[in-house]
């Protein structure tokens, strides 16, 4: 049966027997070579065509941030993940990473608790190599959640939802997002003017220290602040919240509309998630809401995107040529909510002309 051909690049013998060991152990996956550093990885690169690259950040003489590019001259397109530590460090060089060019990342594996690090292995890096790669003929997706483990949708199925003609002026945008968010989002919310007159809610999956150098990183290119979110904070037009990692993001009405935060249980094994933003921005705003759900793993907010259809309002997404992973949007598509579908350089055009000639909303008392 065909394979998913594998690269590993990490100069941890450990880590690389832990991978070897776990990966190989699924039938769909092969290790095509390993490398110990970029340096020896470029060198292969000229024979091997791996299917999909796993990159380490620390490395000796040629480190994974000075690895993509030398990569990406040989594979344009190949998907590459990275492996992160969750810490400040690690995190600004894997927003540094996705930049780049990397499609994704994924908590370096452990070398202390190897039970543990095989079970991380299963849990978080299999899928996303599955979502990642082109799936050869008889190769099968697993069921499941959230990450990209479920039946990858079709484009003959892609059903558009037949918008009714609104009056209701927008009031708020909504964005879910996971795999590939932060360049979209990068290419996306700067194009957003000053003068924008909504708020803007976004639930993109990552976890917490990557959220906050997200919302900092974002709000050096864009026109609008952008903030990580706090619990309390009054929904102003003119201003972009993130979700912060780890926690839900709700708006809600205490005389006026804010945001909250909890830490209740995971939705589509995400938090925070789509589902749960959608659906609180469906109660509060019904048919004054625009939601957007852009490349991503998995089905996270389908049914927060169903909460909007039933309340009146649009919903948007990004098209499967300009995804990183067509799995959100792509379902939410399939399903008949996605009023539009279009690729990404396209849907700030959409949101302005829907909102021309709205003036600067004040929030409500």
């Amino acid at each position: 049966m065909p394979q998913i051909q594998i690269m590993i690049v990490d100069d941890s013998v450990v880590v690389r027997k832990a991978l070897t060991s776990v990966l190989s152990s699924d039938a769909d996956l092969a290790i095509m070579g390993w490398a110990s550093n970029g340096r020896l990885a470029v060198a292969k690169l000229q024979t091997l065509r791996p299917d999909i690259i796993l990159l380490d950040i620390e490395m000796p003489e040629m480190n994974g941030l000075e690895t993509i590019p030398e990569i990406r001259k040989i594979l344009p397109h190949t998907p590459i993940i990275m492996f992160s530590t969750l810490t400040e460090r690690g995190a600004e060089a894997t927003l540094d990473a996705l930049a780049l060019g990397a499609s994704d990342y994924v908590a370096k594996p452990s070398n202390q608790n190897m039970a543990a690090t095989a079970d991380a292995i299963h849990r978080d890096l299999v899928p996303k190599i599955k979502a990642l790669c082109p799936f050869p003929a008889g190769l099968q997706e697993p069921a499941g959640g959230a990450t990209g483990q479920i039946a990858r949708p079709q484009r003959s199925e892609v059903r558009l939802h037949a918008a009714s003609l609104r009056s209701s002026l927008l009031k708020i945008v909504a964005i879910g997002v996971s795999t590939g968010g932060p360049d979209a989002l990068a290419k996306l919310l700067p194009s957003f003017p000053a003068n924008f007159p909504l708020p803007v809610v976004i639930a993109q999956h990552m976890p917490p220290v990557f959220t906050t150098l997200l919302a900092k990183r974002l709000g050096a290119k864009c026109a609008l602040p952008v903030r990580e979110a706090q619990a309390g904070d009054l929904l102003r037009p003119s201003c972009i919240w993130i979700a912060p990692g780890d926690y839900h993001m709700v708006v809600q009405e205490e005389r006026q509309m804010r945001i909250a935060t909890h830490q209740g249980p995971r939705e589509n094994f995400c938090r925070p998630s789509v589902d749960v933003l959608f659906r609180s921005v469906a109660a509060r705003y019904g048919a004054s809401a625009l939601g957007l759900v852009l490349t991503g793993m998995g089905q996270d907010g389908l049914k927060g995107c169903e909460a909007l259809c039933a309340a009146g309002a649009s919903v948007i997404v990004q098209d499967e040529a300009s995804s990183v992973v067509w799995g959100m949007p792509g379902f939410v598509a399939r399903s008949g909510f996605a009023e539009k579908i279009l690729p990404l350089d396209q849907i700030c055009g959409e949101i302005m002309r829907r909102v021309a000639g709205q003036a600067v909303l004040q929030p409500s008392h």
